[in-house]
């Protein structure tokens, strides 16, 4: 998918941030995910239909070194919206990162929001 940019910079104090245009909602597929390129950051884009909600999170799986964590399953595991690495199954909290269980492991989130059927997430750099 390649990511097209919509450049509206944010001053946040010190930090600059912008909000760059990725896809549409149409394109994400119910409850799966796919890869972004954000500025050269892999970034793994979910949704999640029930919920009507998407989600944004670092697509590296640091534990095998690779860029997969799009293509895991994602699910609500004890009451939290997790993504299932699909190589060896770490669990990623989809609003948090945090790896379930690797109290050591966190994957970065990404803000993200929906603007007239436009999914946009929050680049403040990597």
């Amino acid at each position: 998918m390649q990511p097209s940019l919509l450049r509206i910079v944010i001053s946040e104090g010190e930090m600059m941030t912008e909000w760059v245009k990725v896809c549409s909602k149409s394109e994400l597929p119910d409850d799966s995910g796919v890869g972004a390129l954000v500025h050269g950051h892999q970034i793994a884009l979910f949704y999640q239909a029930e919920l009507d909600r998407v989600f944004a999170i670092d697509n590296h799986d640091p534990v095998m070194d690779a860029n997969v964590i799009c293509h895991g399953i994602i699910g609500d595991l004890k009451g939290q919206w997790v993504v299932a690495s699909p190589l060896l199954k770490q669990h990623y909290n989809l609003e948090t990162g945090q790896c379930l269980e690797k109290s050591e492991l966190r994957l970065r989130v990404w803000p993200v929001r929906v603007c007239q059927d436009q999914i946009e997430v929050q680049w403040a750099g990597a």
